[in-house]
């Protein structure tokens, strides 16, 4: 007697023909050596590249120290900034020594404390200090600023305590800097560096599937055969949706145990944020392949649709509200931007659920346009 083929119940997904499809991919994973480095080896790359070489933090400036009458009380105001974590002084003879060196870019900037700095600071209380910022930095020219400022409010304050008489402040400010109280900026690169990872990962990863197929061949052996396109999309994102989780997991490890970035939050948030996302960044991938005729061209697009749009415009580096309204209003088109405030969030502040589940429902929003122009473009034909 002659075994029927099992079918799916009322014409759905065979779970039978899905098994298989998955199981097909995850043997074409493996053999692909490619796939496993943009998965596991490309996070670490990215991550030890812009974890140590991207920093907002101003730390160990190189500042020339001009005095041109020395005392006791400009030696004691320079040794504020040698105590300093943010400066290296450099002592030189005049300030036509320092200018030259500024304009050569051995120094960031100068300290001036002309002749008259101590007689004016013991006669008047009045000693004005000169300072000469690159400003070619603008970031680094406001943060060395405003350190300088510090010691030299701190000075002032010492320097009161030793004469006995109070500092003259109109103002006394009492600051406290929650969920990064450090000022590490690598707390607030290092997640949305994650976010960025992602999205490369899980666009570069799929957008070159579909065009892998018709480029050797096999795609049409798919198509003559009994599988339905549900079943080759699910076939295909289950694999990579595993494979990126997994590079996921290393990023977040990376970041926790290596980088030393708090992690307030839940792990429950952070994988199902994490998962959603992937979903999405699939699905962008998968969309891109259809429109590529070759894995090449695949890859270009992927970058620069996902990867290009996700570092300059998700808040990962530049400050959204900073940006231009038009400019702004274009960042809701970026995914990245979503799970950049979620893993930002969970990282530093915790679950804060209003960010979560706010970021998370217009990723819900995005993954389902992606999917359903995805299932209207993909048909079982030769074209």
């Amino acid at each position: 007697m002659k075994r029927r083929r099992p079918r799916a119940p009322g014409g759905g997904i065979s779970m039978m023909r899905l098994k298989g499809l998955v199981k097909k991919e995850s043997y074409q994973i493996i053999r692909d050596p490619s796939s496993i480095g943009i998965a596991f080896v490309l996070p670490v790359v990215l991550l030890f590249i812009f974890g140590y070489g991207v920093s907002l933090d101003a730390q160990h400036v190189p500042m020339a120290m001009v005095i041109d009458k020395p005392d006791q009380a400009t030696y004691d105001f320079v040794s504020g900034f040698g105590q300093s974590e943010y400066f290296s002084p450099v002592i030189m003879n005049n300030i036509q020594e320092a200018e030259e060196a500024l304009i050569q870019r051995r120094i960031d900037g100068i300290v001036w404390l002309r002749g008259n700095f101590g007689r004016a600071l013991l006669s008047t209380g009045n000693a004005p200090i000169g300072v000469i910022v690159n400003g070619v930095d603008a970031n680094q020219a406001r943060i060395t600023i405003g350190y300088v400022t510090g010691v030299w409010i701190k000075w002032l304050g010492r320097f009161s305590m030793e004469k006995g008489r109070p500092l003259d402040i109109p103002a006394k400010v009492d600051y406290r800097i929650w969920f990064n109280a450090a000022v590490r900026s690598r707390n607030f690169l290092v997640p949305g560096l994650i976010a960025v990872i992602m999205t490369l990962i899980g666009a570069m990863l799929t957008a070159m599937v579909i065009a892998r197929e018709w480029e050797r061949g096999t795609m049409e052996a798919l198509i003559v055969s009994p599988v339905k396109i549900q079943e080759i999309l699910l076939g295909k994102v289950i694999p990579y949706f595993v494979l990126g989780m997994g590079g996921m997991a290393l990023s977040v490890a990376m970041a926790i145990f290596i980088f030393h970035v708090p992690l307030r939050g839940s792990f429950l948030a952070l994988t199902g944020g994490s998962a959603l996302f992937m979903l999405t960044a699939i699905f962008m991938g998968l969309l891109i392949s259809q429109a590529a005729g070759s894995q090449f061209v695949a890859g270009q697009i992927a970058i620069v649709v996902t990867f290009l749009p996700a570092f300059m415009l998700s808040g990962f580096v530049f400050d959204i509200g900073s940006m231009p309204r038009a400019i702004q209003w274009l960042t809701h088109l970026v995914a990245a931007r979503y799970f950049v405030s979620i893993l930002q969030s969970i990282f530093l502040a915790g679950d804060i659920w209003p960010i979560f589940f706010s970021n998370c429902l217009w990723l819900v929003v995005m993954g389902t346009v992606f999917i359903l122009i995805i299932r209207r473009k993909a048909k079982k034909r030769l074209e």
